[in-house]
């Protein structure tokens, strides 16, 4: 008897960095299609899943000439790049066998639909993998906050932040071999030792939502599917 998933609906907040695999900038490709295939994995248990994604790794690009920009200028720029990275990881879900809608923010109708919120709750009720773009259409928000947004919205039983690290860890592991990684954490508990999971906008309206959030790794292998089944992985956040 296989194992039930522990979630039914999930939100997944991808950085842009997460893209790059080992590269400098931009999308590298292995690393998209790995990401996707573990996606596929647990739409297969039934799981609905929606995506908010970052755009660093694009903005890493440009990021020379948008030094001293105006701030809500340079936040538009990066509203696009999560647009970009918004249509590459679709088009490897579509060519993996997902079905995916790519949703935005802002209005860009002749590339990708606009976000309204019934039309993405009926896209994962049909099963289908929405990715939503440019954060939350305003600058001076960051796409965390995004995340936090939308998983309200669509009534995620879980934000999944997926980092490099695999969880929260009482300090920088890299730095302290001594560091141990927390199992969970209440979110007073995760103010008060600020711990920065998430910037203080996003991290307020997971808490007073009651929106638990999981840190975890996206670089090990299955770590998604054992969050979505209930396994020890990660980090939780919870009220």
């Amino acid at each position: 008897m296989s194992a039930q998933p522990a979630h039914h609906r999930i939100l997944l907040k991808l950085s842009g960095e997460a893209l790059m695999g080992d590269d400098a900038f931009g999308i590298n490709r292995a690393t998209i299609v790995r990401m996707v295939q573990e996606i596929a994995e647990v739409t297969q248990l039934g799981v609905e899943v929606a995506v908010v994604i970052g755009g660093g790794n694009i903005f890493r690009g440009v990021a020379g000439g948008a030094e001293g920009m105006d701030r809500a200028t340079a936040d538009y720029m990066g509203m696009l790049a999560t647009v970009m990275n918004a249509l590459a990881l679709a088009d490897t879900m579509n060519k993996q066998g997902l079905t995916a809608r790519v949703m935005s923010a802002i209005g860009i109708q002749e590339v990708v639909e606009p976000y309204v919120r019934p039309k993405a709750l009926q896209y994962l009720e049909e099963g289908k993998v929405v990715v939503f773009a440019a954060g939350t259409g305003n600058p001076f928000f960051t796409t965390d906050t995004a995340a936090a947004l939308r998983g309200a919205e669509i009534g995620a039983d879980l934000v999944l932040k997926a980092t490099k690290v695999d969880g929260v860890y009482s300090a920088d592991p890299k730095k302290d071999p001594n560091a141990t990684r927390y199992t969970s954490l209440t979110f007073d508990e995760a103010m008060v030792k600020n711990l920065g999971i998430m910037d203080a906008t996003a991290f307020a309206l997971c808490r007073d939502q009651k929106l638990p959030i999981r840190v975890f790794s996206i670089f090990k292998p299955g770590a998604f599917k054992r969050v979505v089944l209930g396994e020890d992985e990660g980090t939780l956040v919870y009220a």
